[in-house]
């Protein structure tokens, strides 16, 4: 099992890596408000293709990002995101509702 984190890549780009779960989330969600706060950029890109694993929490967790993201009259963009996660956001109603990068 690998460490989870979320980083600024460059202005305006986070990347979420490593195993998304109930014991990583809270950190995540902390660390993500802040950086999406911090961004000087109007749309914050969530790069997902470093997760190597996820349950629900990591829906939950691009879900506060984006009202996160809203509160602070930023757009957001979920790039990358895994076969796992995508199917998980597919099977609970989400994909119309997470902006996901074609």
């Amino acid at each position: 099992m690998s460490q989870a984190s979320i980083e600024s890549l460059s202005p305006g780009v986070l990347c979420l890596c490593g195993d998304i779960d109930f014991t990583s989330g809270p950190s995540l969600r902390e660390q993500g408000g802040k950086l999406i706060a911090a961004s000087q950029s109007t749309q914050v890109v969530v790069n997902c293709a470093k997760i190597e694993r996820s349950s629900s929490v990591g829906l939950s967790l691009l879900l506060a990002f984006m009202r996160d993201a809203q509160a602070a009259g930023k757009s957001i963009l979920v790039r990358g995101m895994p076969k796992e996660l995508h199917e998980l956001a597919r099977v609970s109603g989400l994909l119309d509702i997470l902006p996901i990068e074609a």
